[in-house]
């Protein structure tokens, strides 16, 4: 008989109140990796509960100590860096480098988090009043609610949970249906540590799960990582609760900008690096390259030859690119903006939607397949493919005319505004786009992807809702406290205030 994972609250594995399950794929095979018990609405509230109780003990732990917790998990990440990064590869269906990278993203969230225990955690400020100390201290929010993605399925819940768990929350984890087995290696690692009953609770299982953290009073704060549509929706359930506070970090329209001031080597790597990678489903991928006229028919040429040739295919296989999509009813949608772009009259260049069968490897013929899709588009033209987040390998190249102006506004001409590079070699025109840029994520003379976890990671527009993750994450998950202390025998209040009593005598 298959094992049928459980769910991880208080302390133990359970089963729950529901007898549902649900199965992860490999979306490059079809095989099954592993059924998975589904979170009852009751078995998210009993989640929160024990969270809930778990969180005075957990704060009054110094922060030192509750990092120790996160050091086992840093080691055991590291030292299972090959096997998680193949599980990774095997569930989500990124190529192999890519999945071992998304472990060691993880650690250095984790490393991170946990060093930052060691760190100065509040402000000292000076007061008008010689005689007063004045300091800003951080304090724990209580239950964190945590929704994370399938594309990023280690790294980005510990982008969620490290820091969290550190300053002191307790933590509800949905992972997305799609990497289950993830959520349970990563459960599995929190018990391996010793983490105290309650601290971390694992509910596998689909949006009625997620949507029973956002809706409960008990969650203090909500961390979702997803779609804009989605993410939204929690936003404004969560500012319906009187306290509450979310971090969204939703998806983008992103775009590289390259000038023809641009090293064309170093702009066509990054081009193809922000398109292609994990098969463009990153929240980050560029699904637009805004390119000036001077440089853009060798660009054109040159990309598109490499987007012709970019090898798609097992993802375990070192040599592969791009591996599969995640399920079929992605491939779905990626071929409905694929076809969208044709009625809408675009110049296609490059179409792989449908891979020749000799791509595809053996054993791989149930896999969820599609290669680049890559056309020329007006940017003054009314286009929903180039307006809308695809979340495929879909890129627009857009030719412009004039400086840097001109260019960044097109850049800017989307009501996404999540990440974007600049490939120049004038600094002034990557300083123009460093200013102009409407984006929380931006680089320059490389991809727009690859970011790294001591800097914030959110974007502003329909991308975010002021909360970053990564390092930021910190300010979703504490209050802070303006703390006075007045060390004189008498009150001296500030702006002059006096601080004399009077009585109705003295009138």
């Amino acid at each position: 008989m298959t094992e049928i994972h459980k769910q991880y609250i208080d302390g133990e594995w359970v089963d729950g109140e529901g007898t549902e399950t649900f199965t992860s794929y490999n979306p490059a095979t079809g095989d099954q990796l592993g059924e998975f018990r589904r979170a009852t609405e009751s078995d998210v509230a009993e989640a929160i509960a024990a969270a809930e109780a778990a969180f005075p003990e957990w704060r009054s732990l110094s922060r030192i100590d509750r990092a120790e917790y996160l050091w086992d998990v840093y080691h055991e990440l590291r030292e299972r860096h090959e096997e998680l990064g193949e599980i990774v590869t095997r569930e989500c269906g990124k190529e192999i480098s890519e999945g071992k990278a998304d472990v060691t993203e993880a650690w250095h969230m984790v490393e991170w988090a946990a060093g930052d225990a060691r760190h100065p955690d509040g402000d000292v400020v000076p007061s008008e009043i010689a005689a007063k100390d004045a300091y800003m201290r951080r304090k724990p929010r209580g239950v964190v609610g945590c929704i994370t993605p399938w594309n990023f399925p280690v790294a980005i819940p510990f982008w969620h949970m490290a820091v969290a768990l550190v300053e002191g929350n307790t933590v509800v984890w949905k992972p997305a249906e799609q990497t289950p087995m993830c959520g349970q290696i990563i459960a599995e690692m929190m018990v391996d540590a010793g983490v105290p009953d309650g601290v971390f609770n694992l509910v596998q299982g689909f949006g009625d799960a997620g949507a029973r953290i956002v809706d409960d009073d008990r969650v203090d704060t909500v961390l979702f990582t997803g779609s804009a549509e989605v993410g939204h929706e929690v936003a404004e359930k969560v500012a319906s609760h009187s306290g509450k506070r979310a971090a969204c970090e939703m998806g983008g329209k992103n775009a590289v900008v390259i000038t023809e001031e641009a090293d064309l080597d170093i702009a066509l790597h990054s081009a193809v690096m922000s398109s292609f990678k994990t098969t463009g489903q990153r929240c980050v991928s560029s699904e637009r390259l805004i390119v000036h006229t001077d440089i853009y028919d060798e660009f054109r040429e040159r990309f598109v030859d490499i987007a012709e040739d970019v090898a798609v295919g097992d993802p375990l296989d070192e040599n592969t690119f791009m591996g599969p999509l995640i399920e079929a009813d992605h491939v779905e949608k990626v071929t409905g903006y694929n076809e969208l772009a044709r009625e809408e009259e675009v110049n296609v260049l490059v179409d792989r939607t449908e891979l020749d069968g000799s791509e595809i490897p053996d054993g791989h013929e149930e896999g969820h397949w599609a290669g680049p899709f890559v056309y020329e588009a007006d940017p003054d033209a009314d286009l929903r493919c180039t307006s809308e987040e695809v979340f495929g390998p879909h890129v627009a190249l857009m030719e412009y005319e004039g400086g840097i102006e001109r260019a960044v506004e097109i850049h800017n001409d989307t009501e996404y505004g999540l990440a974007g590079a600049i490939v120049s070699e004038d600094y002034r025109q990557i300083n123009y786009y460093r200013d102009h840029a409407e984006v929380g994520l931006a680089y320059g003379n490389l991809p727009c992807i690859g970011a790294e976890v001591q800097l914030p990671f959110g974007g502003v527009k329909k991308s975010g809702n002021g909360y970053p993750s990564a390092r930021e994450v910190i300010e979703a998950v504490t209050d802070r406290t303006a703390w006075t202390l007045n060390n004189a025998k008498e009150i001296e209040m500030a702006q002059g205030l006096s601080a004399d009593i009077k009585t109705r005598d003295e009138r």
